[in-house]
C-alpha cells in the first residue's frame, strides 16, 4: 500500500488530549499522554475513522482567526464555505476536486453504498434511520453526474463471485476458512498483522472496486465512450475506502477502477455548496442496468449482511431448493463475534461473523494454530458494520450512539424486506451482465476485472 495518502490525521493545534480517540481505536494506533495532543501511528492505523467519529474537540480558538480556519479547510480538502466546525481528528476530503471535475463536463459515473441512504438525511435535519434512496439518486443527478448507479449492484456481483470462490474452496481448491474481503480496514489489518494468513482472504475486490471496474468496461461500452474518459466516483460511509481506491491492483489495463471517493459527510457538503435542498427532492430511480439491486445487496451495509446475502445464494446453489427462510436472523447482531451453522445438502456449513477488529484476533490465532472449525468468516472493522463507518454523519453524544445505529440498521433491513428481489443470484441485471459480458463467475473476464491480490504491507 505504499504511496497511498495518509487519510486519517489528528490536528495537534486543536487536540486537547482527552483520549476518546485512543479509547475507540480498535488497533491501538493512537498515541499520546492525557492532556497533550495525540498522534497516529501510520504503520498500525487501518484508516477506519472511528477516531474521527468520536472526536469532540473542535477549533474554538481559530474561530477568532478566519484566515487560519480557511487554510485548515484547504489542507483538509473541504470547501472554504463549509460551516461545520473543525474537529481535531479528521480525514482528507475530495469534494472540491470532484465538484471541479464535474464542472469541466467529464463523462461521470457515480455509485452509492447502502449505508449512505440510511444516514445522509441526518445531515439535513431528518430523523436517524430516514431511508432516502430516491432522494439520493435525485441529488446525485442534480450535482451533474451522467450515470447514477448503485454499489448494491456490485454487492450482488460480489456474492456471485465470492460464493463461487467459497464453493470451489470447499471442493479442495483453496484453504479454509475463507474470509470476506469487502472491508478495506480489515484487509489492511490482515496485511499488517497476519500476513501468513492472507491466502485465506477471498480474492474478490470489494463492491466499490467491482462497481468501478464494471463502470469502466461494460458501462463505458454501453455509453460508447473510452474507459479513460470515464470519471468514476464512489460515495461511501467509510474513510478507508479512499485508500482502497489507490491500492495497487485496483485497475484494469492501466485504468483505475475508482477515481475519487466521497464520504457521506462530503456528499452532504457538496449538496450544501450547490444549494440543493436534499429533504425537498423528489424520489427518483437509480439508472439501469448498473443501479438495479436485490435486498441481499442492500444489507451489505450491516454487520452480518454479507454473510446473510451469501447464505441466501449458497443454499440455493448447493441444494437446488429455495432457502426455507429468506431472513437468516441467526447471523444478525451487533458488535462482537458470533457463530452459526447451516445444513445444506446433508453437509453442515459453519460460519462466523466478526464486528469490530478488536474481536478478530482470537479467531485468527485459532486459524494459525489449525484449530478453527469454520468454513466462512465475515469481518467488518466498525462496530455495527458500515452504518457506523468513519465517514458517516457524526453522533456527538455517546448516549445517542446505540439509538442512532439501531435506527440506521432497521432502515436497511426494512428496505431489504420491501424489495421484490431479495437474492443476489436473482438480480436480472446481474444475470444479464454475465450473459452479455462477463461469461461466468470466476471465468476469465470476471477474474481479470473483479479479483485482485492482497499482500503484506510491512
Amino acid at each position: 500500500m505504499n504511496g497511498q495518502q495518509n487519510v486519517i490525521r489528528i490536528d495537534s493545534d486543536i487536540c486537547t488530549g482527552c483520549g476518546r480517540c485512543k479509547d475507540v481505536c480498535p488497533v491501538g494506533a493512537v498515541e499520546g499522554v492525557q492532556g497533550t495532543p495525540h498522534s497516529i501511528r501510520e504503520d498500525v492505523c487501518v484508516l477506519c475513522g472511528q477516531c474521527v467519529q468520536q472526536c469532540s474537540a473542535f477549533a474554538s480558538f481559530y474561530e477568532q482567526h478566519p484566515a487560519c480556519i480557511a487554510e485548515k479547510k484547504r489542507e483538509r480538502g473541504l470547501f472554504v464555505s463549509e460551516a461545520a466546525p473543525l474537529f481535531a481528528a479528521w480525514h482528507t476530503g475530495d469534494a472540491p476536486r470532484v465538484a471541479s471535475r464535474l464542472a469541466e463536463g467529464c463523462h461521470s459515473m457515480v455509485q452509492c453504498a447502502p449505508a449512505v441512504r440510511a444516514a445522509i438525511g441526518e445531515e439535513f435535519g431528518m430523523p436517524a434511520g430516514a431511508l432516502t434512496p430516491g432522494r439520493l439518486a435525485a441529488a446525485l443527478r442534480r450535482l451533474g453526474f451522467d450515470r447514477v448507479y448503485d454499489t448494491n449492484f456490485a454487492a450482488d456481483l460480489t456474492i456471485m463471485e465470492e460464493g463461487s470462490e467459497l464453493l470451489q474452496r470447499m471442493e479442495g481448491a483453496g484453504p479454509l476458512p475463507m474470509f470476506t474481503s469487502c472491508c478495506p480496514a480489515w484487509v489492511r489489518y490482515a496485511e499488517q498483522q497476519f500476513p501468513d494468513l492472507l491466502e485465506h482472504l477471498s480474492s474478490c475486490k470489494s463492491p466499490q472496486q467491482m462497481a468501478g471496474a464494471v463502470f469502466k468496461s461494460y458501462g463505458a461500452q454501453l455509453d460508447g465512450v473510452d474507459p479513460r474518459q470515464v470519471f468514476s466516483v464512489a460515495v461511501m460511509p467509510c474513510t478507508c475506502k479512499k485508500a482502497e481506491a489507490q491500492r495497487p491492483g485496483m485497475e484494469h489495463d492501466g485504468v483505475r477502477d475508482v477515481d475519487a471517493v466521497l464520504t457521506t459527510g462530503e456528499l452532504a457538503a457538496m449538496l450544501r455548496q450547490a444549494h440543493i435542498d436534499f429533504a425537498a427532492l423528489p424520489d427518483e430511480p437509480f439508472d439501469r442496468p448498473l443501479g438495479s439491486y436485490s435486498g441481499a445487496g442492500n444489507i451489505f451495509g450491516l454487520t452480518g449482511g454479507v454473510m446473510e446475502a451469501a447464505l441466501r445464494t449458497a443454499y440455493e446453489l448447493v441444494t437446488g431448493e429455495p432457502v426455507p427462510c429468506t431472513e437468516l436472523v441467526y447471523v444478525r447482531g451487533g458488535e462482537g463475534i458470533r457463530h452459526a451453522t447451516l445444513t445444506m445438502d446433508g453437509r453442515t456449513f459453519r460460519v462466523a461473523v466478526v464486528a469490530g477488529l478488536q474481536h478478530v484476533r482470537p479467531l485468527l490465532e485459532a486459524v494459525r494454530a489449525g484449530t478453527c472449525d469454520v468454513n466462512f468468516v465475515e469481518v467488518m472493522c466498525c462496530p455495527q458494520g458500515c452504518i457506523s463507518g468513519g465517514g458517516q454523519p457524526k453522533v456527538l453524544l455517546p448516549f445517542q450512539r446505540d439509538e442512532v445505529y439501531a435506527a440506521r440498521k432497521a432502515a436497511l433491513y426494512r428496505h431489504d424486506a420491501e424489495l421484490a428481489c431479495r437474492k443476489s443470484h436473482e438480480n436480472p441485471q446481474v444475470q444479464a451482465l454475465y450473459r452479455e459480458f462477463l461469461g461466468e463467475p470466476l471465468g476469465h473476464v470476471s477474474h481479470s476485472l473483479l479479483h485482485t491480490v492482497y499482500g503484506q504491507t510491512r
